[in-house]
């Protein structure tokens, strides 16, 4: 189904947060692997993917002389792990058990001769059961993950757009495979106190690491089981200054009092008569509130431009 604008394809609710989660128990495995061999970069970036005009990538990881990649392609349903000598191998995605998914990419990677080590249990999620112990038959509609990817593209062209106004520290748009979210985060370049931590199965040290430094940030979820179960933008600070939870956001936004984050459904924008400024919108007052309300010294972090504009 296509949403009003063909551009802004509706999320449909059949299937789709089972398929989100196989997709998110693969991707994890894919991401482990990344984050046992891709140099380190602060605050993780290192472990993240990133969008293709197919689906999900490593990017380039360093193998000694070599680089090697691993690519979801969400239009063929397959993944491939490919190197800079011209190898690849080749997966077909489906209704398989992660733990043979975990087992053909572990084998496929000795057949390229590209030795990894990953602890193979799943981070950020309350069910922390091995990839290796996952053998009831997944969930995947093809039509599903296409769809997911669809999204995730436009989501990922709009954080890519906002990114232009911002001249201090701020990621590119990538996607964190435990969270299972699209994200991109600017810094105010002051220190955070230190975060409680708590994320279910991910040690407090790695959670700190992340946020060392205070943030906005902002992204898209596609909801999960048992939280909120619908695809939505979000946007949220750490440490959260006094007022921001009832600070004026544009579009049909909510503020979640358990996940301490804005969150713009994505039903409702791809509805809209022009989603991408709903998005747009959101973003900017999100992150005025964030910078306004924490103090952040805007005049060293924002283009000229965008401060006479906002006034």
């Amino acid at each position: 189904m296509m949403g009003k604008h063909e551009s802004w394809p509706e999320a449909p609710t059949d299937g789709w947060l089972e398929t989100c989660a196989t997709v998110q128990m693969w991707s994890q495995i894919v991401g482990k692997i990344r984050l046992a061999r891709a140099p380190a970069e602060n605050h993780w970036w290192h472990v993240a993917l990133y969008l293709t005009a197919r689906g999900l990538t490593t990017s380039a990881i360093p193998d000694g002389t070599r680089v090697f990649q691993i690519d979801f392609d969400f239009l063929d349903h397959r993944l491939v792990i490919a190197t800079s000598e011209g190898d690849q191998e080749i997966i077909p995605l489906g209704p398989i058990p992660v733990a043979d998914f975990y087992a053909q990419l572990m084998q496929r990677m000795a057949v390229l001769k590209l030795a990894v080590h990953i602890w193979p249990v799943p981070v950020e999620v309350m069910d922390a059961t091995p990839f290796t112990e996952r053998t009831a038959v997944s969930d995947y509609r093809p039509d599903i993950a296409e769809r997911l990817w669809r999204v995730l593209s436009i989501a990922d062209a709009s954080l890519k757009r906002f990114r232009s106004g911002f001249l201090g520290k701020q990621s590119p748009s990538h996607f964190f495979w435990g969270s299972f979210d699209l994200a991109m985060t600017r810094f105010s370049g002051r220190p955070a106190p230190l975060h409680p931590g708590g994320i279910p199965n991910l040690a407090d040290w790695v959670t700190r690491e992340a946020y060392s430094h205070e943030v906005w940030s902002a992204g898209f979820w596609p909801g999960s089981a048992g939280g909120f179960e619908r695809p939505a933008f979000y946007a949220y600070a750490y440490p959260e200054p006094p007022g921001f939870s009832d600070a004026p956001v544009e579009g049909p936004a909510l503020y979640h009092p358990t996940l301490r984050e804005f969150l713009l459904p994505y039903d409702e924008v791809c509805n809209r008569p022009d989603p991408a400024a709903a998005v747009a919108g959101f973003l900017n007052t999100t992150y005025r509130a964030a910078a306004d309300l924490g103090g952040w010294p805007k005049v060293y972090l924002e283009r000229l431009s965008e401060l006479r504009q906002q006034g």
